[in-house]
């Protein structure tokens, strides 16, 4: 790790350089985080990788007082334990920013002004995903109310489609749907005015609908009745089939 720490490496920086044309935002936060390259490749590869891309940062800057290998080494382990559930690429373009969107280093460069460049990159972040939460969630909203528009507007369409059902055990059903297909053929080929049409169509709805008939139902006194008959033959038919204990 002192190696790669200490050693200029136009390979990797020209490697990181490709990886970084046409990277935003967005993809860096949905790359894998550290705490995940960790797991999968090991803390020594994920410390030697954030080395790579420091010291190819650093060897981009025209700058004459910059941080030793010992730094690099230290601060690749330090942002390896302090973003953890940030991205390599998170890293990669929050350095390409500090080069590209006109920081100023002057003679010198040092740890901490590193580490805030890369605090600055992570506030932007921060705001760039609370925006974009905020911008799904106004979405969402507006194709909930689209929704809620087009649905108070077919209902009642739809309850009275559902209204107009035939049972299936009316006893004039097919005549009934005859008669509705008639209505709706009239209507279609212009023989029937809308309203005609609607009118005929809820008076054939109120011809599907069948009331209980109270009439048909037993007084409480005869269902008594009728009840008291059921028990007595059923204790008649119990004391008939009762087996017989004294054979």
């Amino acid at each position: 790790m002192r190696e790669l720490a200490a050693t200029p490496n136009p390979e990797a920086r020209a490697l990181l350089a490709e990886l970084s044309v046409g990277l935003t935002m967005a993809q860096a936060a949905a790359a894998p985080k550290l705490f995940q390259l960790r797991r999968q490749l090991g803390e020594v590869v994920l410390v030697k990788l954030l080395i790579v891309i420091l010291r190819a940062f650093l060897d981009s800057l025209r700058v004459p007082d910059k941080p030793d290998a010992a730094d690099i080494l230290e601060l690749a382990d330090t942002l390896a334990y302090t973003y953890t559930h940030e991205s390599v690429k998170d890293i990669i373009l929050a350095l390409k920013e500090a080069r590209t969107r006109g920081s100023k280093f002057f003679a010198s460069l040092d740890v901490s002004r590193i580490y805030a460049l890369l605090a600055e990159y992570f506030q932007r972040k921060a705001i760039y995903l609370e925006t974009q939460h905020l911008d799904r969630k106004a979405q969402a909203a507006g194709e909930a109310t689209a929704t809620l528009t087009q649905l108070q507007q077919t209902a009642p369409q739809l309850v009275a489609a559902i209204g107009r059902r035939i049972p299936l055990d009316h006893p004039n059903a097919e005549h009934l749907r005859q008669r509705l297909t008639l209505i709706n053929q009239r209507q279609k080929h212009g023989l029937l005015p809308a309203a005609e049409a609607e009118h005929q169509r809820h008076q054939l709805q109120l011809l599907t609908q069948r009331n209980p008939r109270p009439d048909w139902q037993p007084s409480p006194e005869a269902q008594k009745e009728i009840d008291r008959r059921h028990r007595a033959e059923d204790r008649r038919l119990a004391d008939k089939y009762r087996p017989n204990t004294a054979a």
